[in-house]
């Protein structure tokens, strides 16, 4: 249920299939970034609430590795049904926590529902293989096993879908799971344990626990916590992977991202800038796939850039929930001075901008409000085409070839995804095979793998061996055996 202006809701931890209040620590405000209000309260859990949850996760987990694994498939199918019931419900919360408009939220919710769909068929994806006679009377073969107590650290931008990138795998696998979501949006996730406790998971098996660092760190240094998921900036990502690693955990963290968009000039350009606007200013560029660099190549900037401005200054921003509402607000105060220091940056540094998005701040009374930002004449050096900013900025660099948009997208140090549109397959092709970055997009916005692919981040994107769902997933939540066996 959503917190009215008068309705203050406190959340709670959900431990050992219990919701429960910790024992100490201050509550902390979440606000409607639509309106500043403040619709609920969150605790912060300390290393002994951390403790607390592993040792409840770690008994169960005992348990739950033992039951079939054509049984715990049961637990998912069950878990999809009630999601699919309350999927406007748990848009409605998430676009009110976060501030995306309902579309969008609605389209993450259903990503979400299709992890717990693929996790339903568990039976086959975790089978391994056998080879008889592998030596005279000697048969062999693999099994996989669950490696325990595995932990998620989300981010604040897709509080339903990015958790199950990770806890329906691990659980499906045989594992238990404890969540620690950002505690900018707690009341998604909340939500969504609900109804995983509704669909009959055993105590124990998955645990919900809110707060800051302190419970990251807390979980990273536990002794009984085998793996660690995480999705956040490239700077903690690293800091996730390296303190994890060093503990002996498995580690998949997922950074950050500066993903450019090549337009060459035979592109369609109305469908090209249907799909930019998308990728920049879609979920207010606060994304990891969102485009930030746009590259026109040679006669394409003229008309792309003139279709472009004049979308942009027509998009209509509004609180996320309201009809006709194409882009909500920031999700924090703090975050949007901070996307506002960097268009600053931009202006100081000798960009253009053709559209700014400070002008369009007064628009609305209350909320963290701030218009889609074109910036044109920027040069790689620029700060805004290195940095991740996670806001409406898109940046333009112009080129005059393909060889040159290739080279720009290469030098930079993230990889997690690119797009070119173009009417021309040889060039799509020799693009998607040049370029040194994790997923691809050929006339597409964002490049968004489905469930059953990997989400492939490249270089500082990515730190670790195996990626969020699709095989991926099952090969990290599982140990693989092998057994040789002769019998006389």
């Amino acid at each position: 249920m959503i917190a009215t202006a008068t309705e203050v809701r406190t959340l709670k931890f959900y431990v050992n299939g219990r919701w429960e209040e910790p024992a100490s620590g201050s509550l902390h405000p979440i606000r409607n970034p639509s309106t500043g209000e403040m619709i609920a309260q969150v605790p912060y859990a300390n290393a002994d609430d951390v403790d607390r949850a592993a040792r409840a996760a770690h008994q169960a987990f005992l348990k739950w590795r033992e039951v079939p694994v054509v049984e715990r498939a049961q637990v998912f199918y069950r878990y999809k049904d009630l999601l699919e019931a309350h999927v406007e419900e748990i848009a409605r919360i998430l676009s009110t926590e976060n501030g995306k408009t309902l579309e969008d939220a609605r389209g993450s919710v259903r990503r979400a529902i299709q992890m717990v769909e693929v996790c339903c068929g568990m039976p086959s994806l975790m089978m391994g293989y056998s080879l008889d006679n592998v030596a005279k009377g000697i048969d062999c073969q693999t099994i996989r096993q669950p490696v325990g107590v595995c932990a998620g650290i989300t981010p604040f931008n897709f509080p339903a879908m990015v958790p199950m990138w990770m806890y329906p795998f691990a659980i499906a696998c045989g594992n238990s799971f404890i969540l620690k979501p950002s505690e900018k949006v707690p009341l998604t996730p909340t939500r969504t344990a609900e109804l995983f406790d509704e669909a009959g998971l055993p105590p124990g098996v998955y645990n919900l626990v809110q707060g800051d660092k302190v419970a990251v760190d807390a979980l990273l240094r536990h002794p009984l916590v085998r793996a660690i998921s995480f999705v956040g900036s490239s700077p903690v990502a690293k800091y996730i992977y390296q303190t994890a690693a060093a503990e002996g955990k498995r580690v998949q963290a997922l950074g950050g991202a500066k993903n450019h968009l090549v337009v060459m000039p035979d592109a369609n350009m109305e469908k090209s800038v249907e799909a930019i606007m998308g990728s920049a200013f879609g979920a207010a560029g606060e994304r990891c796939l969102a485009g930030s660099v746009l590259v026109p190549v040679g006669e394409a900037a003229g008309p792309l850039l003139k279709l472009l401005v004049e979308k942009a200054r027509r998009l209509r921003m509004g609180e996320g929930t309201a009809p006709g509402t194409e882009m909500g607000p920031l999700v924090t105060e703090d975050h949007r001075r901070r996307v506002i220091g960097y268009i600053e940056k931009g202006i100081a540094e000798g960009a253009e901008p053709l559209c700014d998005g400070r002008e369009r701040i007064g628009e609305r009374e209350k909320g963290y409000y701030l218009g889609p930002t074109i910036f044109d004449q920027v040069r790689a050096e620029m700060t805004i085409a290195r940095e991740e900013i996670f806001g409406p900025v898109l940046s333009v660099i112009r080129v005059e070839s393909l060889e040159e948009a290739i080279a720009l997208v290469n030098s930079s140090r993230f990889g997690n995804t690119t797009s070119i549109f173009t009417s021309h397959g040889g060039v799509a092709r020799e693009f998607a095979q040049r370029i040194e970055v994790g997923m691809v997009g050929v006339n597409v916005g964002v490049a968004a793998p489905m469930a059953f692919f990997p989400f492939s981040g490249w270089k500082n994107s990515f730190f670790g061996d195996l990626h969020a769902h699709g095989r991926d997933a099952i090969a990290f939540y599982t140990e693989q055996k092998v057994i040789m066996t002769r019998w006389f």
